[in-house]
């Protein structure tokens, strides 16, 4: 389990507007919050060494890269298994985008990204062999909802030119990624 940080309501907004969009400035934050830069600078600085903000990332339209499909596979072990094992043995596929252990039925949970039927197929067939596994069952996700199906609001063309990068909420130590300026996320695969 995780220690639990004591956070307020200024730290769940400013989370909030994160969560939103990643890019925000922290001079965007601090209009929304009611607070000037640098007590946001000091709260967001705060939340990611407590590991609140865990990083940044980038939502990916998968389908756009050919990787149409999306599907979660349950997984059932036999009573010998180590779920832990089996879920980091199939991590390490690339179509498989997270594993969940569970408590209950189905052991595990898989979440897959595929270009098609087919190659789902194959992907549900090498699980299937992998050892300790009794029983698979996937479903095809038709339609995503939620926080990670959210779209981003795009950049306006102001806050991508070079007069956008030397304002003074710029990054200035290269330390942290919203040391002041905009995020750019890397990949935490969506």
């Amino acid at each position: 389990m995780s220690e639990r940080v004591q956070i307020d309501e200024t730290d769940r907004r400013i989370l909030a507007l994160l969560e939103e969009d990643a890019r925000r400035t922290i001079a965007d934050i601090a209009g929304h919050v009611n607070l000037s830069p640098a007590p946001v600078k000091r709260r967001v600085d705060r939340l990611e060494q407590l590991g609140v903000i865990a990083g940044y990332t980038v939502l990916v339209d998968h389908g756009k890269l050919g990787a149409e499909i999306e599907a979660f596979t349950e997984v059932r072990l036999d009573g010998d298994a180590d779920a832990d094992v089996v879920a980091d043995e199939m991590a390490r596929r690339p179509e498989v985008r997270e594993v969940f252990t569970m408590a209950g039925d189905p052991d595990a949970l898989v979440r897959i990204r595929v270009a098609d039927v087919a190659h789902l197929k194959q992907v549900v067939n090498e699980l299937r062999r992998s050892r300790n596994v009794t029983g698979t069952k996937s479903l095809i996700v038709l339609d995503r909802r939620g926080s990670s199906a959210r779209r981003r609001p795009q950049r306006s063309p102001a806050s991508s030119s070079p007069d956008a990068a030397s304002s003074p909420s710029a990054p200035s130590s290269g330390r942290s990624p919203l040391a002041g300026g905009s995020v750019s996320g890397s990949s935490a695969g969506s």
